[in-house]
């Protein structure tokens, strides 16, 4: 295999800056599966019902978290609302909330209360830059026939507003989130600035929209393009330019909310579930690239793996890794499990790439 080198291979722990962990009896099945996936640190994504807004709710939904999972590191984001304003931004800096997330309205998953007009926003946005927070994207127009704008090219029609937002606050540290395109690729690249990075998932890294589209459990939003696209955010995980880094995306859904309610009638819930095998899966979807060629194996170096997977993020997210904490890379028969479920038995998600083989990742004593 092209990726055989890395057996045994002892890498940093991951570190994720970009996941659901959702509340509630989902909460409670996900979050024990964070360091299965190699993680000991995640940035919290807050489009809960009813989304994070205030600083109280996300030091809430964090003491949640840590009672299931207290080896794990939790930044906390706030939801861009219109009754965000400057005063939350500096408490939410005294607090140490990370970031703010901005989601289009309406366009993925609990967005009702997102952005219509990001120009509205402006005095948070200079609050954020001037307290140092974060500004995550969710970097996609909303469809309209009248423009040409579909899910296929939604990402690349919101690229001018990334543009204009650094233009206007250059010191803001801006986050493009789930790279899905050969255009947003380039468009990060361009713009020169340390202060905008982006991240790239793990499934976007294997997929095509001929995946998705027959697979509700690999459909998400932004939705993953063409091969040519694939072959860029692939090429933007080994180009060494720290522009580029891990945010899995990993959004868990109930399986009757992907495959259309229990009546099978409703919409596919956008979101592809990897929490549990987050390194593995980055580890293989670039050795799947080196036996496609696109890719060599001498390209996929440690060094391009723990940059990737943590040392350009949590340099960007000011996160060390404290604990010193490290795993290794394990080539053996596991198989993704084909189901997740509650405790109680009502929960039932469904990781991606169920059943197939994957690389296995252990935590070094």
């Amino acid at each position: 295999m092209a990726l055989d080198a890395f057996r045994d291979c002892e890498l940093p722990a991951t570190a994720d800056f970009h996941v659901h962990l959702r509340d509630g009896e989902t909460m409670e099945t996900v979050v024990p599966t964070i360091r299965r996936g190699g993680v000991n640190t995640v940035y919290v994504m807050p489009n809960l019902l009813p989304p994070i807004t205030t600083v109280p709710h996300a030091l809430s939904y964090l003491a949640s978290l840590q009672r299931l999972e207290p080896n794990v590191t939790f930044l906390m984001t706030l939801y861009l609302h219109p009754t965000l304003t400057p005063g939350t931004i500096a408490e939410a800096a005294r607090a140490g909330i990370a970031g703010v997330k901005a989601y289009p309205a309406g366009l993925t998953t609990n967005s009702a209360a997102g952005v219509v007009d990001y120009a509205t926003f402006d005095a948070v946005f200079a609050a954020m830059e001037a307290h140092d927070l974060v500004l995550n994207l969710h970097g996609e127009a909303p469809s309209s026939p009248a423009n040409g704008v579909s899910v296929l090219n939604a990402e690349e029609a919101f690229l001018p507003t990334l543009a204009e937002l650094h233009a206007k606050f250059p010191r803001l540290r801006i986050v493009l989130e789930h790279c899905t395109s050969k255009a947003a690729v380039e468009a990060v690249r361009s713009i020169g600035s340390d202060r905008v990075r982006a991240t790239i998932t793990a499934h976007h890294l294997w997929l095509t929209v001929d995946d998705w589209a027959g697979d509700p459990f690999a459909f998400c939003k932004p939705v993953a393009k063409s091969a040519e696209d694939r072959q860029a955010l692939i090429r933007a995980v080994v180009d060494g330019s720290g522009k580029f880094f891990l945010g899995t995306d990993s959004a868990p859904h109930p399986v009757q909310a992907k495959t259309g309610g229990t009546d099978r009638k409703g919409k596919i819930a956008a979101g592809v579930f990897t929490q549990p095998y987050a390194t593995q899966l980055v580890v293989g979807a670039l050795e799947k690239a080196c036996e496609e060629g696109i890719l060599k194996a001498e390209d996929v170096t440690k060094e391009v793996l723990e940059n990737f997977m943590s040392g350009y993020g949590r340099y960007f997210y000011r996160v060390p890794n404290d604990k010193k904490e490290k795993i290794v890379l394990r080539k053996r028969d596991e198989r993704v499990v084909d189901v997740l479920t509650s405790k109680s038995g009502r929960v039932e998600i469904v990781p991606f790439r169920r059943g197939e083989n994957t690389w296995s990742v252990e935590w070094l004593p």
